[in-house]
């Protein structure tokens, strides 16, 4: 395990610690600026529209970008079909620039959302013949292609401001960005499209239920799919991989308070949709030593580089830097992190 940092989904409601909009996001800010003061590697959040969590991400990477050093910063997942890939690959080479080239960005087809078939109030739908989900894999594609910097558009003749030779890419242009694309896949085959891509793979708490065995175990069987497509690619870099997980180290009357009764120490099965069953990866809280031993026998967690804690932000930046320093001092050593 090489790197670990936390993954916020940025809930709020008035009856939580973080009660509106502009706490969650304040207080994102504030839990980044924390986590890289106590080592950690990387600050990411979640996208979801229609609902009370984080949305919008670009202003708040921007602002977290700004506000570190060294912490990567990211997202995990953007869901494509909601994204005019254009003007997004505009904002996130701002936001890597801001960064000075920190930007991790997740991207996905997205999961069941708040709403029904809410990118079409985005103004998108599929094209003939297409679903959501391939509407989403065609936005990714073109948002990889504008991150190779080629120019593509026509110059006006006659320009308001002096124009370089040849056509023209968008701007600002962060270089390095396009291998920094992370795709979030829920099975083996979206997996071994992302490798054939040349994406790095983020695999969450859930995905497709496709043998019916233990999660971290299929899980660790989509890394290896993988790795393996990417071989058989011939990309020349080394691809990174990152698993979430919900790992709460019992150090304290306050986590044995909130987790020492933790509800979900089994694998949960369910379904995304009519047709997609589901398998939910299940959560962790122990005593430190014994958590060490739960967290060894996770295949997925050995096999990936990257470790996104999913955090509960609603407790707050000071409760949630704790559940992160906890982790880093306690139980990452073990697992072959520094």
């Amino acid at each position: 395990m090489k790197k670990i940092g936390f993954l916020s989904f940025g809930h709020w409601s008035p009856q939580s610690r973080t009660r509106s909009a502009a706490d969650a996001l304040l207080e994102t800010i504030d839990l980044a600026q924390a986590a890289e003061q106590l080592g950690a590697d990387g600050a990411y959040v979640r996208v979801h529209h229609f609902a009370r969590q984080l949305a919008s991400p670009f202003p708040l990477l921007a602002a977290i970008g700004a506000r570190t050093k060294r912490i990567e910063i990211g997202t995990a997942v953007i869901d494509m079909r909601y994204e005019n890939p254009l003007y997004m690959a505009e904002d996130a080479g701002a936001a890597d620039l801001i960064a000075g080239g920190r930007l991790q960005l997740g991207i996905s087809r997205g999961s069941p959302e708040q709403v029904i078939d809410g990118w079409r109030y985005f103004g998108y739908q599929p094209a003939e013949g297409e679903t959501d989900a391939d509407m989403g894999r065609r936005h990714a594609e073109v948002l990889l292609d504008l991150l190779r910097g080629q120019g593509f558009a026509q110059p006006n003749p006659r320009p308001m401001f002096p124009n370089p030779p040849g056509l023209l890419r968008l701007e600002p242009y962060s270089e390095g960005l396009r291998d920094r694309i992370w795709w979030g896949a829920g099975s083996n085959a979206t997996a071994v499209w992302a490798a054939k891509l040349g994406m790095n793979l983020q695999s969450s708490t859930l995905k497709n239920d496709e043998t019916g065995e233990p999660f971290h175990v299929q899980q660790a069987a989509q890394i290896r799919a993988y790795r393996e497509a990417w071989k058989q690619a011939g990309h020349t870099r080394t691809p990174r991989v990152s698993v979430s997980r919900s790992i709460f180290p019992l150090v304290d009357d306050r986590d044995r308070a909130y987790f020492g009764r933790e509800g979900q120490q089994q694998d949960q099965i369910g379904y995304l949709d009519e047709q997609t069953r589901a398998i939910f990866g299940r959560s962790y809280a122990a005593e430190p030593d014994a958590l060490i031993e739960q967290l060894k026998a996770d295949e997925a967690i050995a096999e990936a580089d990257t470790l996104l804690l999913t955090i509960p932000n609603q407790l707050g930046v000071d409760y949630n830097a704790h559940v992160i320093e906890a982790v880093l001092t306690h139980v990452a050593p073990a697992l072959g992190w520094r």
